[in-house]
């Protein structure tokens, strides 16, 4: 989970901006350059940029649908939206980048265009590097502010409950890949005089997209089933119960995320033997204050309050809500 800062921090969505700007005019440019040279492994970076750039634009769609207040029918909120729409750019990546670059490289190998004067992919590629590099540079230090100090950066982002986060950096980075693989088919085919090597780069980008959105898929259909905070949160959640002074014992909290930034949080707890229903009061109001202050996207507490008095059980329910101002 993260601190106050980090989450402020995620609530300006500038991983996304900076890719939708960069994605749309790298995809205006590789179209461009693929109608002069017929390269097909430029038409295929094309349909990939303009796929990351409709992707940006449905991360948006979902990050606003999610915000929506809870309702009757939806009495916990909008928040898996983002996880929904994160489903839904996976199977478009899949589909519309990975599919169409595939097809488009057989299609040049059945019928091959005529080779012309490479330069305009170059000068195209080129620029493509510069600002998919910078686009995942932003994602980097964007993941790098949120992860934990002994936490691996790797670790950090198959863990993290935000897609807008590992979306770009897993969409950038197979971008990257793309460019350096349309460089080396380009320069090959042209090297050679043989159509082969173009097809084939345009066929290898298909394939990384197809890869990427997998695994985005898989990320996300953990998410959508409703994952809980990891061993080290749960741990540092139950030691915070444990530490009260009137507390017996607490069973396995049990967590949800809604949303990158909305956690439904659920505790047994046994208090001391004799402990007043005033005293129980007490207790779960300073055990819930002590876990937001160190988790404060923890919006929702239920507690299953147990204590023995006089020989007999007495069990209280508490729920507690979060301010979301």
């Amino acid at each position: 989970m993260k601190s106050i800062e980090s989450m402020e921090s995620s609530q300006r969505p500038i991983t996304i901006y900076a890719a939708i700007i960069s994605d749309f005019g790298i995809a205006v440019a590789k179209f461009l350059a693929a109608s002069i040279t017929g390269s097909s492994a430029m038409i295929s970076e094309g349909i990939h940029s303009l796929a990351d750039t409709g992707n940006q634009g449905l991360m948006l769609l979902g990050r606003g649908l999610s915000r929506k207040p809870a309702d009757e029918t939806h009495p916990y909120g909008y928040g898996m939206e983002v996880y929904f729409w994160s489903l839904i750019v996976a199977v478009i990546l899949f589909g519309l980048g990975g599919g169409l670059s595939i097809y488009e490289g057989i299609s040049h190998l059945r019928n091959p265009p005529r080779l012309e004067d490479p330069t305009w992919n170059y000068v195209v590629l080129g620029a493509a590097f510069i600002l998919e590099s910078t686009s995942l540079t932003v994602a980097v230090r964007k993941q790098l502010q949120d992860q934990k100090e002994d936490e691996s950066f790797l670790h950090a982002v198959h863990m993290s409950k935000n897609p807008e986060v590992f979306l770009v950096l897993f969409e950038d980075t197979a971008a990257l890949a793309g460019v350096l693989i349309a460089f080396l088919g380009v320069y090959l085919s042209h090297h050679f005089q043989d159509i082969i090597f173009d097809s084939a780069a345009s066929i290898l980008i298909g394939a990384i997209l197809a890869v990427v959105a997998v695994f985005l898929a898989y990320e996300t259909r953990l998410l959508l089933l409703g994952e809980g905070a990891d061993e080290e949160d749960l741990r540092r959640i139950s030691d915070i119960i444990r530490g009260d002074e009137i507390v017996v014992d607490v069973k396995r909290p049990l967590t949800m995320y809604f949303g990158p930034h909305d956690v439904l949080l659920n505790i047994d707890i046994n208090f001391k033997h004799g402990a007043t229903i005033e005293e129980v009061a007490n207790a779960v109001d300073r055990i819930e204050k002590a876990i937001r202050a160190e988790f404060p996207e923890i919006h929702k507490i239920f507690i299953e309050a147990k204590s023995i008095k006089a020989g007999e059980n007495k069990d209280a329910q508490t729920q507690s809500t979060a301010s979301k101002n």
